[in-house]
């Protein structure tokens, strides 16, 4: 999926300001202006569009987790990945809303989509596992869209 996309999509899903946008990046330690989060929030057409860079989105994601649950006090074992998957958006969203697998099949009925939970527990598998499953875009589009109806109302 498009990182615009996504972080247009968590934008609204809050109801979040550029400013507010800008605040939840430097708290993932990242340096952007308020005109930089204008153009990524852009549609593809408009004039002075540009392209969210992954490396951004990774970071805005992070900050959306310690927005919403608090800093961490003890660092992660690994180093924050700078790629961005639409299983490791899923993973961080999870984290950050605190979402169980009951909500999770909340959001995605709330959507209109049906999904077992095999075929769930396997989005959040590590790449590589035998049972690991990469998450589709229609899949994202449609959770983005069930929690942002959970959420909003």
């Amino acid at each position: 999926m498009i990182t615009n996309d996504v972080l247009r999509s968590v934008r609204y899903m809050l109801d979040l300001s550029d400013a507010h946008v800008v605040s939840i990046m430097k708290m993932a330690d990242v340096d952007a202006s308020r005109e930089d989060v204008a153009s990524w929030l852009k549609k593809e057409d408009e004039e002075g569009f540009a392209e969210c860079p992954a490396v951004i989105l990774a970071h805005f994601l992070d900050g959306l987790v310690i927005f919403k649950r608090g800093k961490n006090e003890n660092p992660p074992a690994e180093p924050p990945k700078l790629s961005v998957s639409n299983n490791m958006v899923l993973k961080k969203l999870r984290v950050a809303f605190e979402l169980k697998e009951e909500d999770l099949h909340k959001i995605m009925e709330t959507a209109g989509f049906k999904i077992s939970k095999p075929e769930l527990s396997a989005l959040f598998r590590k790449e590589g596992h035998k049972n690991y499953r990469p998450c589709g875009d229609q899949f994202l589009r449609n959770f983005l869209k069930g929690l942002t109806l959970c959420i909003r109302g």
